[in-house]
């Protein structure tokens, strides 16, 4: 009699994730996938489309990790044929769109060595669902802003069909559930125009976050507590939603930069950091408002320069870097002036690093949400100066829900913050009472986001629940 053949192991489980071409969305999405990987036999894969060659920022990045996450760089898409000017939210869309047929491929290559338990896509990349579907893997979408703009996107679709004009031309705030009321001149910049393709991207998008199996959301309860109980509530046809954040990059950054040294001089809780993240320019009138502004609250700060964006030929959301010297566009005089108490950086600061130094004492932010993430983690209040994108959402939420940040009035004849208002928003900060106020509350949150990310905490058990299930399903898919 013939001996059974030994069975054959079942193929290990590995999850395939999909983020957006930039680095504000790729970074929470390697964070997620290394607190998955870590205490959990599961093996992720990231899969980028691309229209050009990775950025050394991307390369450096994945080179960083730990074997069990790889990554796929897709051949890059052709995207001449849009004109200039298109937003950012269609041409992310086309470039996933245009990279399906490499997907498919990437993942049949995949599936001869590992069972693709389930594909996580951005919030962009919704029509990675229809490939993930072929491959029987279950799809999730990765929600790397706040709790707050991801109520608006799957309340969208309810909103589109009720609202016949444009959203600007609304005379009262927009509801939305577990939220308050929103300003309109504070809502969502892609989609403030209805005609243009960007909306209709956004729309296309937040009807399809229902066929996921699940959303996981960077935010954690105690930060958003009515968008998130909301989201909490069962509602017929909507997914349900993993609160995992707050998932900020905190590896440790170069110990000799001349930043971080001159930080250590300064005293406890001193120093303002300014900085409008990696895609956010100031106009040259506006520069000139911010310097004296902060020459005028004579307050410490640490400011990351850059060159105006009405100065920097072909800037572009991923790109708006200049390579002329940007301290060259301050006051004449203002290096001197302020030579000891400020610190000027060009373009780049470790900023994660010096948010976490014991001297900072306040951040004045663009309000992108990984930022604003770094800042609650480690305890510094704000200053809210939003820019494009979601920001304007996120700074009203910032100062009238959370109550971490003061937000300066923009002046109606000139659409600048001017340096008067400036200095004082920034001496409110710094020493008044509304700054202490604001400390205490946002150093309750710090303790909070250390709590959800304990071994114990919220957010770790919902990835832990998140990993059983991928791993599971391989299981029952590999025994049935």
């Amino acid at each position: 009699m013939e001996e059974e053949a030994p069975p054959v192991p079942p193929a290990p489980p590995i999850v395939a994730m999909l983020p957006s071409p930039g680095m504000g969305h790729l970074i929470p999405m390697i964070e997620f996938a290394k607190r998955a990987v870590r205490y959990h036999n599961l093996a992720v894969t990231f899969v980028i489309p691309t229209d050009g060659p990775p950025s050394k920022a991307q390369k450096a990045v994945f080179q960083a990790l730990p074997d069990s996450i790889s990554h796929t760089f897709l051949p890059p898409v052709n995207l001449s044929d849009f004109p200039p000017g298109t937003k950012i939210e269609t041409l992310i869309s086309h470039t996933v769109l245009l990279s399906l047929p490499s997907l498919r491929q990437a993942f049949h290559s995949l599936s001869s060595t590992y069972t693709l338990a389930a594909v996580v896509v951005d919030l962009f990349a919704t029509d990675a669902f229809d490939v993930a579907a072929e491959f029987n893997a279950s799809p999730y979408v990765f929600y790397p802003s706040t709790a707050t703009v991801l109520s608006i996107a799957l309340h969208l679709p309810t909103l589109d069909k009720q609202v016949q004009c444009e959203f600007r031309d609304l005379p009262e705030p927009v509801t939305i559930p577990g939220c308050i009321p929103l300003p309109v001149k504070d809502f969502l910049d892609p989609v403030l125009e209805r005609t243009n393709e960007a909306y209709k991207w956004v729309l296309h998008h937040s009807k399809r976050y229902r066929e996921a199996e699940g959303i996981i959301e960077n935010s954690f309860a105690e930060l958003e507590p009515g968008a998130w109980n909301e989201l909490q509530r069962e509602q017929p046809g909507r997914p349900p939603v993993y609160a995992v954040g707050p998932l900020v990059r905190m590896e440790p950054g170069p110990a000799d930069s001349e930043c971080l040294r001159w930080l250590d001089e300064q005293p406890r809780g001193s120093v303002l950091f300014v900085s409008f993240g990696s895609g956010g320019t100031l106009s040259s009138a506006q520069i000139n408002e911010l310097a004296l502004g902060l020459e005028n609250s004579q307050q410490r700060f640490l400011w990351v320069v850059k060159s105006p964006n009405d100065a920097i030929a072909n800037a572009t959301y991923f790109n708006a870097e200049s390579h002329e010297d940007p301290l060259q566009f301050l006051p004449e005089g203002f290096v001197e002036r302020t030579k000891g108490r400020g610190f000027l950086v060009k373009s780049w600061a470790p900023q994660p690093q010096v948010l976490a130094h014991q001297s900072t004492g306040g951040f004045l932010s663009h309000c992108g949400w990984n930022s604003i993430l770094e800042s609650v983690v480690n305890g510094v209040p704000l200053i809210a100066w939003p820019l494009f994108a979601e920001q304007r959402t996120n700074a009203f939420m910032l100062m009238h829900e959370v109550k971490v940040a003061l937000r300066p009035k923009v002046a109606e004849d000139t659409g600048l913050v001017q340096s008067q208002e400036i200095a004082s928003v920034v001496k409110c900060l710094m020493e008044g009472h509304e700054g202490k106020k604001l400390r205490y509350r946002i150093k309750d949150l710090k303790e909070a986001a250390a709590k959800a990310l304990s071994p114990n905490g919220s957010s770790t058990d919902h990835i832990s629940n998140l990993v059983l299930k991928w791993t599971n399903k391989t299981t029952i898919s590999t025994s049935g």
